[in-house]
């Protein structure tokens, strides 16, 4: 044997080892990657990651972020009107509030004058001391009923935030419908696709081990004519 016919063979050697290396890499790299996906409670093989799912009702894209902007806007929109109301109750007890207050600085008034007048009275006194009281519990309460309308505002604003990603999806939908349009018009044929020839399964140089050769084909029938 020569240096070359030596050479060759070591080279060949070397070839070999790194193919088996090599294969081995892309085992343990697809064993990876089916552990990163999978757990106790879902495991999923990335091989069966494709096909998509079918194009129908449930799986359709722009159909699912219509229906989530519809409903969300909908939501948000009763949501606010609640907030509304809240509002609202806030600010007629506040008003109410007010009133009472009111008639407690009257009755304050009168019954300082009386206690001044008949100091030995002691009922005097008391419904003195009961009305300044109540007076200083009005104030807390009007004080706790601003704060509740305060927080129906920083409610309100923090809504907004509906109407900023509504705008966002439907940019992302109209993206999605002008890609689609576009690929369509790219794709469209002059032909009609139900006048076309039906496209052979094999074609003569398909690297395929399905594809059926003649040989094949006698030997299948001449084991059914020995049947």
């Amino acid at each position: 044997m020569t240096q070359e016919e030596l050479d060759a063979l070591a080279n060949s050697v070397e070839l070999d080892e790194d193919t088996d290396s090599g294969e081995d890499k892309e085992n343990q790299s697809g064993q990876a990657d089916t552990e990163i996906l999978e757990s106790d409670d879902y495991r999923i093989d990335h091989k069966t990651l494709w096909p998509p799912p079918p194009p129908n009702q449930e799986h359709k894209v722009v159909h699912q972020l219509d229906d989530v902007t519809k409903d969300s806007e909908k939501k948000a929109t009763e949501l606010l009107e609640k907030l509304e109301h809240i509002s609202d109750y806030f600010a007629n007890s506040e008003n109410l509030m007010n009133e009472l207050s009111q008639v407690f600085d009257k009755n304050i008034e009168i019954f300082a004058k009386l206690n001044e007048k008949f100091p030995n009275v002691k009922s005097f006194m008391e419904i003195l001391e009961l009305n300044q009281n109540s007076t200083s519990k009005i104030k807390d309460i009007l004080k706790h009923l601003q704060n509740g309308q305060d927080e129906v505002m920083v409610a309100m604003d923090a809504m907004q935030y509906q109407d900023i990603h509504r705008q966002k999806i439907e940019r992302v939908i109209n993206v999605m419908r002008a890609l689609s349009r576009y690929m369509s018009s790219l794709f469209e044929g002059k032909i009609d696709d139900k006048k076309r020839v039906s496209s052979a399964v094999y074609i003569e140089g398909d690297n395929n081990t399905n594809i059926v050769s003649n040989d094949d084909i006698e030997a299948l029938i001449a084991s059914l004519g020995q049947k």
